[in-house]
């Protein structure tokens, strides 16, 4: 099976297991790292997951994919938080996280540049509003490469 058709699959799989438990499928990757594949779910809830939730959603996607089979050769499997500084991907991230500082990275250059950190103002009819130390910059979702969430870790306090 191809990989794409691997990950609709298994995204399938992921989907059924964790919205029949109240949990939110952030996340689904198959990637090769060193050699071996990983098959990666990364799940939420209000409040956060706890090592519970993950293992209770691994056993269950686990027993799945035995049966289902959707993945022609071995892989190790991976169910997880997706973290404080989390991939925003999909157009309800953005507006979830609105008031949040994130990184951006674009494909071509806006105004020059290709990254661009700031805080999540606002994202309305495909367009992510962004706040910048320099000013406002409007970016287009479907220009985004990649985006995520960027913790402050503050240590003076």
């Amino acid at each position: 099976m191809q990989k794409n058709k691997i990950l609709k699959k298994v995204s399938e799989i992921g989907e059924r297991v964790v919205s029949s438990k109240g949990l939110e499928m952030v996340d689904v990757e198959f990637v090769q790292e060193n050699g071996n594949w990983y098959l990666r779910y990364y799940i939420d809830k209000p409040g956060g997951i706890t090592l519970d939730d993950c293992q209770e959603v691994s056993e269950e996607i686990g027993r799945l994919l035995d049966i289902e089979d959707p993945i022609p050769h071995s892989y190790i499997l991976e169910v997880s938080s997706p973290g404080v500084e989390r991939k925003l991907k999909k157009e309800k991230d953005f507006i979830k996280y609105i008031g949040s500082d994130v990184e951006i990275k674009t494909f071509e250059p806006i105004d020059g540049k290709k990254i661009f950190k700031g805080t999540l103002s606002d994202y309305n009819n495909g367009m992510v509003i962004l706040n910048t130390d320099s000013g406002v910059i409007n970016i287009p979702f479907d220009k985004i490469s990649s985006a995520q969430l960027k913790y402050n870790f503050n240590f003076d306090e």
